[in-house]
């Protein structure tokens, strides 16, 4: 798995690992956008349905009464703080990297977004009958599965420094 991930420590590959998700990303955005109905329910399957809507905060829309402008220099610090954990991160810690370029990634769609549709577009909805989960996209997943890989490299870490 290392080997498989070692590429990420380094930036050309982790600079086109973005680009390809940023593509994605948008490519499906633009696509929910154009043919997917706003706050209708599409069901894909029991529990997951499209729906659209758009968010003018962050995550969970919070922040969602906060100037656009407050929101995009958040982000971009957020990106430029990644970045700086990237570079100070060593080399062997591959995890981390491909958790640091998941949440660049996702960060810079959503930044997209607000220069683009003046709101980030939201799509994906798990829910139950009594219980529905935070509508979000696929930058949104980047970023928490980036968050969660650069934790587990630490627990990773921290249990090899134990042994």
């Amino acid at each position: 798995m290392n080997t498989f991930l070692a590429p990420f420590s380094r930036p050309l590959p982790a600079a086109i690992f973005i680009a390809i998700a940023l593509l994605l990303d948008q490519a499906i955005k633009l696509a929910v956008e154009l043919y997917l109905p706003l706050h209708e329910a599409v069901p894909v399957m029991p529990m997951l349905a499209l729906y659209r809507t758009h968010n003018l905060g962050v995550a969970f829309s919070m922040l969602a009464d906060a100037h656009g402008w407050f929101i995009v220099g958040l982000r971009i610090v957020i990106v430029a703080f990644v970045l700086w954990l990237w570079k100070r991160t060593g080399p062997g810690h591959h995890i981390a990297h491909l958790g640091f370029a998941m949440i660049i990634a996702g960060a810079l769609g959503n930044i997209i977004d607000r220069f683009v549709y003046g709101h980030v577009v939201d799509y994906v909805l798990f829910y139950t009958q009594t219980w529905s989960f935070a509508v979000f996209n696929l930058a949104d997943s980047f970023i928490s599965v980036g968050a969660a890989l650069i934790l587990l490299d630490e627990i990773l870490a921290h249990r090899a420094s134990k042994a």
